[in-house]
C-alpha cells in the first residue's frame, strides 16, 4: 500500500542539525522528508497530500526518550509495552529506549527480539531496546554484547544498579567498543548511599529517614570517568542529579573523554522539599537534591555539559506507593510530563528551542546510532508537532500510562504534542492516537 503524502503547513520548523529555525512547510512522502520550503501548497496538491495545519505550532524532528521503563516482561501490572508506547506517543515521542531491569532481566538476544517484535506488532512508535551489561544485572559476568547487538540492542545498561566492580566496568567498556555500543550507567556507590530513601540533609533529618549524599553519585562518576579514560569506549551517565557530578563531567569533556550525560526534568524543577509530608510520589533514585544542585544541573543543561534529557519513566502501582516512605519503590511516571516541563524551561530562558530539540532529538539519535533527529530532505520522516500554548491537566482524564505515581499529578501544564509522524505515517493526529488499522482504511485524498 502506498503511504499518503502529508504536508505539515506553516509551523515554526526547528531543526538544529541543519541550522533551521523558521516558518516553513514540510512535505512528507514515501516515509521520508521530500521538500522543505516557504510555500509547498502546489507541490502538496499535486501529491494529493493530507494537510496538518501547524500554524502557531512548533515542528520538531521526532522526539526520542532514551530512558524509560516499560516493565514488560514481569511487571505488567505497572505498565506494558503497549501502554508505555501509547503514553510516549501521546506525549510527542516517536521513539523510546526501554531499560532492561524487567523480570526476567532483558539480557539476551531473544529478549531484544521480543521487544522489537512487540513494537512492530503494535505499530505505534520506534522502540530501540537496551540490553543489560551483566547477566541478570548481578554485576559479575558480562552479557554477550555481540548477540545483544545482533538482536537489536542500541546500548547497554544495568540501570537501577551500578556496575560496582571497576574490573567489570573496564572489561565492559573494552568489549563494547568492538560493537560501538554505549554504556548507560546508573551512578551510585552503594556503600555511600546505604539504601538512603532521600537526599542526605536537612529534610532527611526532619523526617527521620536515612539519606543518600550527593557523593554517592559523584564519587562513582569520578571513578567511571577515570576508567573510561583508561579503557576507551563510549560512556553515558544517566539521571545526573548533583552539582558536583556536573562539574566532573564538564572537566572530563574538556579533557577529551568521550562522555555524554542526561538528566531528567524532575532534577531541573524539584528539590528535596517535594518529599515533605512523606510524599512517596516524589521518591526516586537518585533522590531529589537541594536548590543549589538544581541550579547547577540547570547550568549544566544550559552550557551543554548535559547533552540529553530523559524521563526515567518509572511506573509503579498505587498500592506500592501508598506505604511507609522508606518501603515505597523509587521512581515516577515522567514521559507524559517531560515535553511541557522542558518548554517551561525554555520560557524561563534557561535553554533555547534549538537546545531543547538537540537534547530531546538530535543528541539521543547520535547516542543510539539511529538515523533520526533531522528533518533534512531525504531523512526518515519522524516528526513531532507541538502546540506550545495548549494548557491541560495531568490527571486520569489525560494520562495514558497504567500508573499514576508522579509529583506533577493534578498540575496544569502548558505545551503539548498535537501530531506525530512515525516513518511518515500519522500516529498522533490532533492529540488523538491513530490506530494503524484505521489508517489503512482511510481514503488517500487530502484532508484539511
Amino acid at each position: 500500500m502506498t503511504m499518503p503524502s502529508i504536508l505539515v503547513r506553516g509551523g515554526r520548523l526547528v531543526d538544529p542539525a541543519n541550522g533551521v529555525n523558521a516558518l516553513l512547510d514540510l512535505l512528507v512522502a514515501g516515509g521520508r522528508v521530500r521538500q522543505v520550503g516557504a510555500d509547498l501548497a502546489q507541490a502538496a496538491s499535486a501529491a494529493g497530500a493530507r494537510i496538518i495545519d501547524a500554524r502557531g505550532k512548533l515542528v520538531f524532528p521526532g522526539l526520542i526518550d532514551v530512558h524509560v521503563h516499560l516493565r514488560q516482561p514481569g511487571y505488567e501490572y505497572k505498565e506494558t509495552i503497549e501502554s508505555g508506547l501509547r503514553a510516549a506517543l501521546a506525549a510527542g515521542f516517536t521513539g523510546v529506549c526501554p531499560m532492561p531491569n524487567t523480570n526476567p532481566v532483558s539480557d539476551t538476544r531473544a529478549d531484544m527480539e521480543f521487544l522489537r517484535r512487540e513494537a512492530r506488532r503494535l505499530d505505534l512508535i520506534n522502540l530501540w531496546p537496551v540490553g543489560a551489561v551483566t547477566v541478570r544485572q548481578e554485576g559479575k559476568q558480562l552479557t554477550e554484547f555481540g548477540e545483544l547487538r545482533n538482536g537489536g540492542a542500541v546500548a547497554l545498561s544495568d540501570d537501577g544498579r551500578p556496575v560496582v566492580s571497576s574490573a567489570i566496568l573496564r572489561r565492559a567498556l573494552e568489549y563494547a567498543r568492538k560493537f560501538d555500543l554505549p554504556l548507560m550507567l546508573h551512578e551510585e556507590d552503594p556503600e555511600l548511599s546505604q539504601g538512603g530513601a532521600i537526599n542526605e540533609g536537612v529534610v532527611a533529618t526532619r523526617l527521620g529517614l536515612i539519606g543518600s549524599p550527593c557523593q554517592a553519585e559523584s564519587a562513582m562518576v569520578a571513578r567511571d570517568l577515570e576508567i573510561a579514560a583508561l579503557a576507551g569506549g563510549r560512556i553515558h551517565f544517566q539521571h545526573i542529579s548533583c552539582g558536583r557530578s556536573v562539574e566532573l563531567i564538564r572537566q572530563a569533556r574538556a579533557a577529551g573523554i568521550e562522555v555524554s550525560a542526561e538528566t531528567c526534568p524532575h532534577y531541573l524543577f524539584l528539590t528535596e522539599e517535594a518529599v515533605l509530608r512523606y510524599n512517596t510520589h516524589a521518591k526516586m533514585y537518585p533522590p531529589l537534591r537541594t536548590a543549589a544542585d538544581v541550579a547547577a544541573v540547570r547550568a549544566g543543561v544550559a552550557d551543554g555539559t548535559i547533552t540529553i534529557i530523559g524521563s526515567d519513566h518509572a511506573p509503579h502501582a498505587d498500592y506500592e506507593k501508598h506505604v511507609e516512605f522508606d518501603q515505597a519503590p523509587n521512581g515516577i511516571t515522567g514521559v507524559e510530563t517531560m515535553l511541557p516541563l522542558m518548554l517551561a524551561l525554555e520560557r524561563e530562558g534557561v535553554i533555547s528551542l534549538e537546545q531543547l530539540v538537540r537534547m530531546m532529538a538530535v543528541q539521543p539519535a547520535r547516542l543510539l546510532g539511529v538515523q533520526r533527529g533531522s528533518l533534512e530532505v531525504g531523512a526518515v520522516a519522524d516528526v513531532t508537532v507541538v502546540d506550545p500554548g495548549a494548557t491541560w491537566v495531568y490527571d486520569a482524564t489525560t494520562a495514558h500510562s497504567k500508573s499514576r505515581n508522579s509529583p506533577h499529578w493534578g498540575e496544569t501544564l502548558t505545551g503539548r504534542a498535537s501530531d506525530c509522524l512515525v516513518d511518515g505515517r500519522a500516529r498522533l493526529r490532533a492529540g488523538q492516537i491513530v490506530a494503524p488499522a484505521a489508517e489503512r482504511r482511510e481514503p488517500a485524498e487530502a484532508v484539511v
